[in-house]
């Protein structure tokens, strides 16, 4: 599968019953950041970009991963939010929200460079350059590795040694998809900042 371009990223929304929450896209970025936006069945939602440094296009749902993803469920009364390494990694990410409340509302990211630390047999690379760290589901698509079949839940699938290495370099992101106890926050009344690089 191609890689787009090494700036590709998908962020993910999915609504559920409200659609009061605002989220601002802010790229810090050298390059253009394309973004793609999904939402709930219901066609709730749009995706609007602005220019916020480097640039940002809205390239609707979907894109080629590896990609670093911002995830969302709304919902009253209360958000629940991630960065997502499941599927790989490609740009630094950051979520911040405001003027929400909760214990587990703050702001989290994954702004160290895994494409630098990426190891060979997940490197998506082009024109000589390190352009996104794929996931080892995305690489492999062994059971073991993207957590199906006899390893379809939390006691079979466990972290692997390249899910460790998102994890030790992004310890707030999800970096295999049973990783759920670091990496889910939730925020009451929030608006989030979206932030690339």
């Amino acid at each position: 599968m191609a890689f787009y371009h090494f700036n590709l990223l998908l962020v993910l929304i999915s609504a559920l019953g409200t659609d009061a929450a605002v989220f601002t896209l802010q790229n810090k970025c050298e390059e253009t950041a394309w973004t793609g936006c999904t939402f709930d069945p219901s066609g709730k939602g749009k995706c609007i970009t602005g220019d916020y440094g480097g640039g940002l296009n809205c390239a609707g749902a979907g894109g080629a991963p590896p990609v670093s993803l911002a995830e969302f469920t709304l919902n009253s009364p209360m958000d629940f939010y991630d960065v997502s390494l499941v599927d790989g990694y490609n740009l630094p990410i950051s979520v911040i929200p405001s003027d929400g409340t909760g214990d587990k509302c703050r702001a989290i990211m994954c702004v160290s460079d895994l494409n630098q630390k990426c190891p060979n047999e997940l490197q998506q690379v082009e024109k000589g350059k390190v352009v996104g760290c794929k996931s080892a589901c995305m690489a492999f698509n062994k059971p073991e590795f993207c957590c199906t079949d006899a390893f379809g839940d939390p006691n079979t699938c466990k972290p692997t040694q390249f899910s460790k290495i998102f994890k030790e370099s992004c310890p707030m992101a999800y970096s295999y998809t049973y990783d759920d106890l670091t990496t889910t926050f939730t925020c009451n009344g929030a608006n989030y900042l979206i932030s690339f690089c």
